[in-house]
């Protein structure tokens, strides 16, 4: 077989590592071949896939014709730059002559991600598949907002993370995906739920052929419950108030409200109402990483937004007994730094043994403080988080 060199454009760092994989064969060849390949939960691709560890990262390689693999990345590339939820591109590989061209996307691989066939496949996933609706709603708002137009939303393109008992979604295949500047228009909003209604119900469908499809989910439903949720979410974050000139505390009850749902406010337009006394305002989001940027900006600890808002109203809960305590107000990153010291690494020590079998530590750590509260109701006093950790482990080790 004549091997036709290989163009990685990769980071240098990351030339010598690739450079060890076997770009001269199809990558539907390279199992039996590769030492390097793993197998990780998947979901369904049109394009061959393939997963590597190489030294200790796991990365996605996905074959497909140059002119793709060009349009992806650069989608990829944009996604991560509007800090968007989707797989980070790495790089691509071009290879072969022009008869014998063959061309790959590598992006990092979701840690802690699930397709969704795993949430419908294993009993102990199965508290998680309600959940499904809110992720896909929640990732189209976020895309649409930003002017993305997916053009291919299903279950079979997302992946999911745990989320202190929610789900977090991402998008995975970006061969289909449109950019313009501001919102996306209504029309492209409108086309792109009709895709993803028609994707999911064959989603759906198929699990139900095969007998994975959960007991009591409609299939005619699902789709249209999806999107009843996102134009429930699209309203609440483009909503206009008018209000009265001395009740401009409700703007900051506004950016309140988008906060506690992960979203952070870029600004606040703030206009007259033409002929009359009173004034409207709109709230303007930029991302829905608000806890997410607060909680590494203080600790450096990475999470999802749920848990890192979890996280947050902890360090707040500490700061407000440590001013008190003290008699004078205590900065938050020094409540971030005594959490840290006392709590977030000294849990993390103990819950070790699960960490290894999961490798989710923020999700355990977040676990375990809903399983302290519900200890601390039932002896009606707060039980502590050592009292917390031991439980936890003592209930899980016997189950």
């Amino acid at each position: 077989m004549t091997k036709f060199p290989a163009r990685l454009i990769l980071p240098d760092e990351l030339q010598p590592v690739f450079n060890q994989l076997p770009w001269e064969i199809p990558l539907v060849e390279w199992p039996g071949q590769c030492k390097y390949l793993v197998e990780v939960p998947r979901g369904i691709s049109r394009h061959p896939v393939e997963f590597v560890n190489l030294d200790g990262a796991l990365y996605a390689i996905k074959e497909m014709s140059t002119e793709l693999v060009e349009e992806e990345y650069i989608h990829l590339v944009a996604l991560d730059e509007l800090r968007l939820p989707a797989v980070n591109p790495v790089g691509k590989v071009n290879t072969g002559g022009s008869a014998h061209a063959r061309s790959y996307l590598i992006t990092k691989f979701l840690d802690k991600s699930l397709p969704y066939r795993s949430l419908f496949m294993s009993s102990s996933l199965s508290g998680y598949r309600d959940h499904l609706l809110d992720a896909m709603a929640g990732l189209l708002v976020q895309l649409h907002y930003k002017g993305v137009f997916w053009g291919d939303c299903s279950l079979s393109n997302t992946l999911f993370r745990r989320d202190v008992g929610t789900l977090q979604a991402y998008l995975v295949d970006a061969e289909t995906v449109e950019l313009s500047l501001g919102s996306l228009l209504p029309t492209m909003r409108l086309h792109d739920l009709q895709i993803m209604e028609e994707n999911i119900a064959g989603d759906l469908a198929d699990l139900s052929s095969q007998n994975l499809l959960m007991n009591g989910l409609p299939l005619d439903d699902t789709s249209s419950s999806i999107r009843l949720r996102y134009q429930n979410l699209w309203e609440q974050i483009n909503r206009q108030i008018i209000i009265a000139p001395n009740e401009r505390y409700r703007i900051h009850e506004r950016i309140q409200a988008l906060n506690s749902i992960g979203f952070s406010v870029g600004e606040v337009i703030v206009e007259p109402v033409e002929n009359g006394d009173m004034i409207s305002f709109q709230v303007v989001v930029t991302d829905r990483n608000f806890h997410r940027d607060q909680l590494l900006g203080l600790t450096g600890v990475e999470a999802e937004e749920m848990q890192a808002r979890t996280m947050m109203n902890e360090i707040l809960e500490l700061k407000g007994r440590m001013s008190h305590n003290l008699d004078r107000s205590t900065p938050i990153s020094l409540a971030a730094f005594s959490w840290m010291e006392d709590y977030y690494q000294p849990m993390l020590e103990m819950l070790k043994p699960l960490i290894d079998q999961s490798g989710d530590p923020t999700e355990l750590y977040c676990q375990v403080l809903e399983h302290k509260w519900y200890l601390s109701e039932s002896a009606q006093h707060d039980v502590g988080h050592h009292a917390a950790v031991e439980d936890f482990l003592q209930k899980f080790n016997s189950a």
